[in-house]
């Protein structure tokens, strides 16, 4: 059985860690002559050396090509990347992640196994350029860590980086022709992207977690600022908001109100965390971080208010299995 595999490689003025990307994907890759692979660099509006070191690299990976995206976003260069490969497996490689010698080989014998699996995806190991502060360690998952030990096992969620997607659920999704919701545009820090591919993928088929295929995901020195954590985490509290809108089976009008609930104690439990912080028994820096994540979490329920009602309704429940689906949406004045 042959297995079919593109490597879709998104960039945006990241040339020197695309580089080290590529370097990893071109030393000594494995794989099994069954499975056929090729790498498609997507260059999002790039004015840096991008195309320079995808060209370099095309000497030595024959089956790396490069193509443009010239609208601006991390969706828009996935789509692209998408509609111009036809392997039966895609598998979404971030510039900043370093593939071990075996993924591909891994990948290609995961594949062939689970192929009624929607997608699935492999150890994401934080390689730190600098040793973090103490602080950092307690927000690993806004680096996209990804660890669910040494068995492979179905999961609920997946992390963007790394995720190899079965091209024809994908399709089965309505993804390609309607994506709902924004991801990172240039160098404003969204997720929300990874989050509706991994649940409307979840609502057709299984996702699958395998620990054999696994990559290192490099965090630069300024990620690990303290403002950074606190944008990054902004961005994932809009991110859950619109997660779990996807996954709501109820009216609009019953949504609103149980996360109404929700702000409401979470509110509660900050200032709890903020009196505890400034007795000196909590991180300061880490009780900000996390502020910032449900003050992310009001603006995306802000967010969700404001928006169309034909949009609303288009995301609320989108990641429900069909036959949960309900229609009834109801549109608040």
């Amino acid at each position: 059985m042959v297995i079919s595999i593109a490597l879709v490689i998104c960039t945006y003025n990241n040339a020197s860690l695309l580089s080290r990307t590529l370097k990893a994907i071109s030393q000594q890759q494995s794989y099994d002559p069954s499975t056929v692979w090729q790498v498609l660099v997507v260059d999002n509006n790039c004015t840096d050396d991008t195309v320079a070191v995808a060209t370099h690299y095309q000497s030595l990976i024959p089956q790396l090509n490069i193509i443009q995206e010239p609208i601006q976003g991390l969706t828009p260069a996935r789509l692209c990347g998408v509609r111009n490969t036809t392997a039966d497996w895609i598998a979404f490689v971030d510039d900043d992640c370093l593939l071990a010698p075996n993924w591909v080989a891994a990948a290609g014998k995961f594949a062939a196994a689970h192929p009624d699996c929607s997608a699935f995806g492999g150890q994401v190991i934080l390689d730190w350029e600098t040793p973090p502060p103490l602080f950092v360690h307690q927000f690993h998952y806004s680096f996209a860590e990804q660890a669910h030990g040494n068995v492979a096992r179905p999961v609920e969620c997946l992390v963007g980086a790394g995720m190899v997607i079965n091209r024809q659920v994908l399709q089965s999704t309505g993804w390609i022709d309607r994506p709902l919701l924004a991801d990172r545009i240039g160098k404003r820090l969204v997720s929300g992207g990874d989050v509706e591919l991994a649940l409307r993928l979840g609502a057709k088929r299984p996702l699958w977690y395998t620990p054999d295929c696994q990559l290192q995901h490099v965090i630069p020195a300024y990620r690990i600022s303290p403002r950074y954590l606190m944008r990054i985490n902004a961005g994932l509290g809009v991110s859950k908001v619109y997660g779990d809108a996807m996954l709501w089976s109820g009216t609009y009008s019953a949504l609103l109100r149980h996360s109404l609930e929700e702000g409401v104690r979470q509110i509660k439990a900050i200032a709890i965390d903020a009196v505890k912080a400034l007795a000196g028994r909590r991180s300061k820096i880490a009780v900000a971080i996390n502020a910032h994540f449900w003050w992310g979490w009001w603006k995306g329920l802000w967010q969700l208010w404001r928006m169309e009602s034909y949009q609303r309704q288009a995301i609320i429940g989108s990641a429900l299995p069909s036959p949960k689906k309900k229609i009834l949406h109801e549109v608040l004045p």
